[in-house]
This record gives structure tokens, C-alpha cells and sequence, in this order.
């Protein structure tokens, strides 16, 4: 490919607005590719078989059959590369154990009301079942395993600062370790749930389909390092609050609508903060 090659023309049926948008949100994308060294070459190929795969399933006409031809048109790519893309399985996400069993332990942990304050938010737990029964950290890691001892899972949490042991003996949860810590590959899935869900809110919203999802932010500029720093804790405060109340909901409910045939949705809540030079705005 010609590297001094012009950037091609928007297409009529797009808006330059929409190029530059999304010209501006795959940045941040291409700069974590770059930096696991996922080059362009490898990305065109994922890139071309996602174009197949949501032409495929996401753009079908009623009654009638979704052909290579058609899915060539309306994705721009070669008959020839539809066929052999469409019969390969798309490559789902997949939930890394560790990522499975912790997630599951906190979201019991900060949603269940045997375990949260009159505040609600979560509260110390004693250890062993026989210093606190069931509201024990062992009773709750017996409540989603009893495959893995409880000292196994506390001993990892205590390393990587997820849970501290107070000066009573309990265990202490800390959530903002429990986020920002684990491996490469259980961050990675997190990037894509989190990163999915909101581009899907936010592309939803943008075709203006009906109704809409909430998506919204605040934002500031021409702040100084302790301004944004303080915003970055009242965002935390505050986010984790909102966090614990939907969640403590959503486990209600999911109680509720077990057993109801209607019940085949899923829904996600989440909050972000960001700071960077105001330059990159405009970038």
C-alpha cells in the first residue's frame, strides 16, 4: 500500500461529522494494538471478517435469504473472502476463570444485604464460618464454589490488595483494587465488556433508535491538576454509590425474574472518569 496515499473520500450515504468521530474514538484503540504489537495487517483481516459477521446477522432483509452477494455489497468486501468467512464461528469472548469466581464473589459481596452497612455499602466480614456463619467470607466463597478453599482465594486478594485483614482479624474488601488489578487477561476482558456495551449504548442513540439508552458525561476544561484531581474522587465517591444501588437492585431482581420465561435480557451500568491535556480534544 502506498503510504503517501490520500485518505479516501467520505462515502454519500456517511457525514464527515461521523468520520471524524470515529476517526477520534479508534485512537485510543489502535494505541493499546499497537503497543501488544497487533499490526494493521492482522487487524484489516479482524476487521474484515467483523464486517462480514454483523452484515450477516444484523442487516438481513424480512423473508428472504442473507446471500454472499448481498453481504458483499453492503460491506464492501470480496465475494470470494465472504465465503470463506461466514461458515467460521465468530471467536466470542471468553470469561478467564479468575475473572468468573472473583467478579461473582464481590458483585455478592457489594449487592447482598446481609453483607452491607446501613449506609450500604460493604462491611468487614469475619473469616472462618465459625467466627461468623453464614455473613463469613468463608460462607460466601462456599455460596459460589465449593470447589477452591476460601484461605486460597483470600491469600491471592491479599496480594494483589483486592481484600486486608483489619485489626479485628476480618476480611476487608476494596473494590478500586479489586478494578484496577488481576492479569493482562482479565483486564483485556473487562476493556471489551465495558468498552462494548457503552459504544453499543452509544451507537443505538445515534441511529436514533427508540428508546434511548442513557449515555451521557460531564465535562470541564481549563483545570489544574488539583482540580481534576479532586473532581476524580467526588467521581469515585459518588460513581460507587450509584454503582452499589443499581447493583444491589439488579440482584434483586434477577431473584424475582429467575424462574420467568421473559427473562432473556441482560443490562449494564457503568461510570468512568478521564483527564488528559485539553489539546487532545482536538485531535
Amino acid at each position: 500500500m502506498d503510504k503517501n496515499a490520500p485518505i479516501p473520500a467520505v462515502p454519500e450515504a456517511s457525514s464527515s461529522a461521523l468520520v471524524s468521530a470515529i476517526r477520534h474514538l479508534l485512537r485510543p484503540l489502535v494505541r493499546v494494538m499497537l503497543s501488544r504489537s497487533l499490526t494493521y495487517p492482522f487487524m484489516a483481516n479482524l476487521l474484515k471478517s467483523i464486517y462480514v459477521e454483523v452484515a450477516a446477522e444484523e442487516f438481513r432483509l424480512q423473508g428472504k435469504p442473507q446471500t454472499d452477494s448481498r453481504i458483499s455489497l453492503l460491506s464492501g468486501v470480496h465475494r470470494k473472502d465472504v465465503k470463506r468467512l461466514r461458515p467460521e464461528a465468530p471467536n466470542e469472548q471468553t470469561i478467564p476463570p479468575a475473572v468468573s469466581l472473583s467478579a461473582r464473589l464481590v458483585k455478592l459481596w457489594t449487592t447482598d444485604p446481609q453483607r452491607l452497612d446501613e449506609t450500604g455499602r460493604h462491611r468487614p466480614l469475619p473469616r472462618l464460618i465459625s467466627e461468623g456463619g453464614a455473613e463469613s467470607f468463608e460462607a460466601l466463597v462456599n455460596s459460589v464454589s465449593k470447589d477452591i478453599r476460601s484461605r486460597v482465594i483470600l491469600d491471592e486478594w491479599l496480594r494483589t490488595g483486592v481484600a486486608s485483614i483489619d485489626d479485628e482479624g476480618r476480611v476487608c474488601l476494596n473494590t478500586d483494587a479489586f478494578f484496577r488489578g488481576g492479569g493482562f487477561d482479565e483486564k483485556a476482558y473487562y476493556f471489551g465488556q465495558n468498552m462494548h456495551d457503552h459504544m453499543s449504548a452509544a451507537a443505538h442513540n445515534l441511529l436514533g433508535a427508540s428508546p434511548p439508552f442513557t449515555e451521557r458525561a460531564v465535562q470541564a476544561g481549563k483545570l489544574t491538576p488539583g482540580s481534576v484531581a479532586e473532581l476524580a474522587a467526588l467521581s469515585r465517591k459518588q460513581g460507587l454509590q450509584a454503582l452499589n444501588v443499581v447493583g444491589k437492585r439488579a440482584e434483586e431482581l434477577e431473584e424475582r425474574d429467575r424462574d420467568n420465561p421473559d427473562a432473556r435480557l441482560r443490562m449494564s451500568f457503568g461510570i468512568y472518569n478521564f483527564s488528559a491535556e485539553s489539546k487532545e480534544q482536538n485531535q
